[in-house]
């Protein structure tokens, strides 16, 4: 069974490489979704002018380590990560 709409990541495969059936030709939006879409478009536009990284932020973050305002446990966020993943403890 195969599953049509207008998810960008349709015809991806697994492994983010396109997969040989091609996609259904994307329907006009309704009216509402024009709306919607028009109402977004500055904000996703904006979104997509910053930064992936706030280099200003990480440079705070790293002063405030080093100068020991924050602390940091590595124990802690090692276990988030394994339960994050699917190791549950």
């Amino acid at each position: 069974m195969r599953i049509q709409g207008s998810n960008p990541a349709a015809g991806v495969g697994p492994l983010g490489g396109a997969t040989s059936e091609p996609t259904a030709p994307a329907t006009p939006a309704a009216p509402a979704e024009a709306l919607a879409s028009a109402t977004l478009r500055p904000a996703q536009q904006e979104l997509a002018e910053l930064p992936e990284i706030d280099a200003a932020k990480v440079a705070r973050l790293r002063e405030a380590l080093a100068n020991g305002e924050i602390s940091f446990d590595a124990d802690r966020l090692a276990s988030l990560i394994q339960r994050f993943h699917g190791g549950r403890s």
